[in-house]
């Protein structure tokens, strides 16, 4: 099948940003990642825009004294490392595997020519760019004005990509409670007293072992909404 026919299909009921990708015709590699393998490290030359196909990348920053907090977790047709485009030549973050993943990697020029030639993947960019800084200021709302508990809560249900699933129950793997607890500000011990609370309720489901997977129910909303 030619490449005009896959984006025919591909945008007929909609965007299908990963088709396109495949499809575009241009310099890219697709790298595997084992679980923890780190895909860039802080303070690193940016020279490529990275999109996730498969598993999970966490993003996290260290300060001077060695804390390190992470900023986002990303899942499949996430874009991340899209800071090199702005002309950030030094990464201030880094990107780690939290499970095994499959990651589209595409030099920071090559991204740049292909977003000013093709209008659709810009689209899918912008659109893309915009949500992550909605996020951003939910995650700093959610952190001044939450409580522990909720921001738990909230985490897992975005692990588990909630509200773009159609399933009402979806399975989250290999998270620890140490990243849990660095996503959300708050003790290891706090986030093993919620996750046993929420397992009670049936919220969650999981054998005691976080790196087996987590089974999050939407149900989980409710702590969310509660007052």
């Amino acid at each position: 099948m030619s490449a005009r026919k896959t984006l025919t299909r591909a945008t007929a009921n909609g965007f299908d940003a990963q088709t396109f990708l495949d499809s575009a015709g241009f310099a890219k590699r697709i790298v595997d990642y084992r679980r923890n393998e780190v895909i860039f490290a802080q303070g690193e030359r940016g020279e490529s825009v990275f999109y996730i196909q498969k598993g999970g990348v966490k993003l996290s920053v260290v300060s001077k004294t060695g804390k390190e907090a992470v900023v986002a977790m990303l899942g499949p047709t996430d874009f991340f490392g899209e800071a090199c485009l702005a002309d950030q030549t030094l990464r201030i973050g880094s990107a780690t595997a939290i499970t095994s993943s499959t990651v589209l990697v595409i030099g920071r020029k090559q991204m740049a020519k292909v977003l000013h030639d093709q209008n659709k993947l810009a689209d899918r960019f912008i659109a893309h760019m915009v949500l992550r800084n909605v996020r951003i200021e939910q995650d700093l709302i959610d952190q001044l004005f939450n409580s522990s508990e909720k921001r738990l809560a909230r985490a897992l249900l975005l692990l588990a990509r909630y509200g773009k699933q159609t399933k009402p129950r979806q399975v989250v793997a290999t998270i620890s409670q140490e990243t849990l607890s660095e996503m959300i500000g708050t003790t290891r011990s706090r986030v093993n007293f919620f996750m046993n609370k929420f397992k009670k309720l049936g919220f969650i489901e999981y054998d005691g072992d976080l790196d087996k997977g987590i089974q999050i129910n939407s149900s989980l909303l409710s702590v969310v909404l509660h007052d």
